[in-house]
């Protein structure tokens, strides 16, 4: 076992693949982000503990594939995307008038 002292915004790589990055805290918490391949498993102890399972080889938690985006919600969240960008572009125009002009 390895303890280590951290401070928010270090991470720590473990092998290839898996990034832990801290994120901060408050009291008795910690913030973590786990960046790693779908085919790890993780999970937190007291999920482990709730469903009555051991960290065993055998039990881990099955992900399920995260369904498609239907074309209709893909052309709704483009047209989201680039309503917010005309309307940074028009805010940055009216902060800085050479920006208006093309200077």
């Amino acid at each position: 076992m390895l303890k280590l002292t951290v401070k928010a915004g270090e991470y720590l790589l473990v092998g290839d693949e898996i990034k832990v990055v801290f994120t901060g805290g408050s009291g008795n918490n910690m913030h973590i982000l786990v960046d790693a391949p779908k085919s790890m498993n993780i999970a937190r102890s007291s999920a482990l503990e709730k469903y009555g399972m051991a960290a065993d080889p055998g039990n881990e938690v099955k992900h399920h594939k995260d369904r498609e985006l239907s074309q209709e919600a893909k052309e709704k969240i483009k047209a989201i995307l680039m309503e917010e960008r005309k309307k940074a572009r028009k805010a940055e125009r009216a902060k800085d008038p050479k920006v208006k002009y093309g200077m």
